[in-house]
This record gives structure tokens, C-alpha cells and sequence, in this order.
């Protein structure tokens, strides 16, 4: 399509282009491609200044733009058509989206699909084959439930929702509604309930709930567990990364994100739009308040206060964080300087 139609798509969104200034100049766009992937016929995009050297080499033949003039010039002489916006990220992904939508099935029941007799499945369902739906299910209109899919009894997934392959949704778990959970997933498990005995351990059932709440997009290979009492609960449109443990009666806000190898413990409470960064380990009980940020590998162990950016192991305030590296790299030399001040004095004449 032409680049002109793409900007009537993006509609207010955009608040500059060259189109502007150069009608004529309106390239074919057949596709979107990364800056220093894209070929002509591409639509690319760069977030800010610090990547004006992509600008000058790229071969895209139209670029999404931060309000930035120098690289608009720089972009203007190399004849590449631009636009600009407040967030070329976002725009770059609603660009994505013009060229490429994900495989969704027509609505169907496979004769290999298993569903008991009482479960309720809504309309304009897809449900792959070998899928296993037991008692009492409750499956929303146009919900996907891919291959090799289990839903354990009592459970509710609700509209629009997809199920990846070979994901598993355990008993009495409930789903919102425009939620995904791709393969591997598993949802509502047994929490790790164990009550310390003379002999070893007692099993403390896990008779509790896990709730998802709508627009939540849960990883591959994730599991989510439910607690003995109670419930764990998953905010609106969180998103949580493959590989991440999510223990029993953890209560996570709205918005947040939630990278890989992330795992809490029980009874842990995030905020809104607080952002784990991948393998970020937290003990449980612990609670962070809304905003709150961590690094890659944080060991967190106490609460955190909303708006907080913590690192390192056990977690520390971002600031202090920076000026700890700083004395960390320069250990050596003070290592080398404390030994030659331990010669000094032992070879000084006494008092």
C-alpha cells in the first residue's frame, strides 16, 4: 500500500510528514522490518537521536520518527520519506499490525475434541483437536482453544480469550475475557503447600482460586499457581513473559509487566504497572507498590515503595546501586593499596 495510506490508518497519531512538503514522493510500502534490516519497499522506524547512525545507513524506503528535526533532515537527504510522532515505538507496532495479523482458526468443534456433556461452550468457538474441556466448563463466545488444550472441571474461560496448544487450565480457574495463554502455560496448579512434620512433610491442599483478570497475556511454559485458601489474582492487561512463577495467593495489579525467569514466592503484592525485569527473584509476603521498577537478577527481600527503582541482590535503591558498581570494579586496586599500607605500618618503627 502506499505510504499515504498507511497515514490516513494512523490518523491523529502522526504530527509531521514529508508528504507534506513532497507529494509526489510516496513510495509503495510492502512490508515493516527492523532499521538495520529494512530494504526498499520497508517501513522502519528509529525511537531517538542516539540512533541517527542508522538513519544514515538504512535502506528502508519510509521511517517513523521522534519529533526530532536533525533527523528528519538527515532522513529528507538520503530521499527517504518520514513521519514523525510522539511515540515511534507504538506506531511501528499499529504499523505491524497493518501487514501482518496472527493465525486465528475458523470457529469449529474437531471430532477429536473431548467435552463433556455438562461443560458450556459459547459461540463462534474453535476448539482444536484432542482438546480435553471436563465438567462444568464455562467457555465464552469466540474463545480459541488450541490442540491438545486441558480444561480441568469448574473452570471459566471467557470471551475472545486463546488458549494456546497444549497449555492447561486447572480446577475452578477463571479467565477474563481478550486474555491469551500460550503453550506449556499452566494455570491454577497446586501452590506449594507444605506444613513442615516430625517425619518430613504435610500436604496442605491448595482449595484456593487463580484469577485472571481480562486483557492478561501469560508466556509459554509459565505456570500460575492457586493458593490453599483464597485466591491468586492477575490484574487487567498485565503481561507475564515465558518461564515465570507466579507462587500461591500473590496479588498483582493492573498493568504490569512481568519479564522471563521472573519468580515470587506466596503471598507476594505488586501494585499497578510495577515492571520486573527478567530472573528477578522475590520472598514472600513481600509488597511493591504501584510504579515500582527492578533490574535484571534483583533479589528482592523487603517491601518496595511505589516508584522505587531497585537492583542488585538483595535489592537496593537504583542510585546507591550505580555508586556500589563503581567501587565494585575499583576493589582490586583498593585490595592492592590496603596490603601495601598493612607493609607500611608493620615495617614502621614501633612508639
Amino acid at each position: 500500500m502506499k505510504l499515504s495510506e498507511i497515514l490516513r490508518q494512523f490518523g491523529n497519531a502522526v504530527t509531521n510528514h514529508s508528504l507534506t512538503s513532497n507529494p509526489d514522493h510516496d513510495p509503495e510500502i510492502t512490508g515493516v522490518a527492523g532499521i538495520d534490516e529494512a530494504s526498499n519497499g520497508t517501513l522502519s522506524y528509529v525511537e531517538g537521536a542516539k540512533f541517527g547512525s542508522f538513519v544514515a545507513k538504512t535502506n528502508a524506503s519510509a521511517l517513523i520518527l521522534p519529533q526530532d528535526e536533525k533527523l528528519q533532515v538527515l532522513a529528507q537527504e538520503r530521499g527517504i520519506v518520514w513521519l514523525t510522532t510522539p511515540e515511534p515505538r507504538l506506531l511501528f507496532a499499529k504499523a505491524i499490525a497493518l501487514f501482518y495479523q496472527p493465525y486465528r482458526p475458523i470457529p469449529e468443534i474437531h471430532p477429536t475434541a473431548v467435552i463433556h456433556s455438562t461443560a458450556k461452550v459459547g459461540n463462534d468457538v474453535y476448539i482444536g483437536p484432542h482438546a480435553v474441556i471436563q465438567q462444568r466448563v464455562e467457555i465464552g463466545d469466540g474463545a480459541i482453544i488450541h490442540p491438545n488444550v486441558v480444561i480441568y472441571p469448574d473452570a471459566k474461560i471467557g470471551d475472545r480469550t486463546t488458549l494456546h496448544a497444549n497449555c492447561t487450565i486447572h480446577e475452578r480457574t477463571r479467565i477474563g475475557a481478550d486474555c491469551v495463554i500460550h503453550s506449556g502455560a499452566v494455570i491454577g496448579a497446586e501452590g506449594f503447600g507444605f506444613v513442615p512434620i516430625q517425619t518430613g512433610w504435610f500436604k496442605m491442599e491448595q482449595s484456593g482460586y487463580t484469577v485472571l483478570e481480562d486483557g492478561v497475556e501469560v508466556g509459554c511454559n509459565s505456570g500460575i499457581d492457586r493458593p490453599a485458601v483464597g485466591e491468586t489474582r492477575v490484574g487487567r492487561n498485565t503481561v507475564i513473559d515465558s518461564l515465570v512463577q507466579i507462587g500461591h495467593g500473590c496479588k498483582i495489579g493492573s498493568g504490569c509487566a512481568i519479564a522471563g525467569q521472573v519468580g515470587m514466592a506466596g503471598g507476594v503484592q505488586l501494585g499497578n504497572r510495577v515492571i520486573l525485569a527478567g530472573q528477578t527473584g522475590i520472598v514472600n509476603q513481600v509488597k511493591m507498590g504501584d510504579g515500582a521498577m527492578t533490574s535484571a537478577q534483583t533479589g528482592i527481600h523487603s517491601d518496595v515503595a511505589p516508584g522505587e527503582v531497585v537492583c542488585g541482590s538483595p535489592a537496593i535503591p537504583y542510585k546507591l546501586y550505580l555508586k556500589v558498581c563503581a567501587v565494585y570494579s575499583r576493589l582490586p586496586d583498593m585490595y592492592q593499596s590496603l596490603k601495601q599500607l598493612q607493609r607500611k605500618f608493620k615495617d614502621s618503627p614501633g612508639d
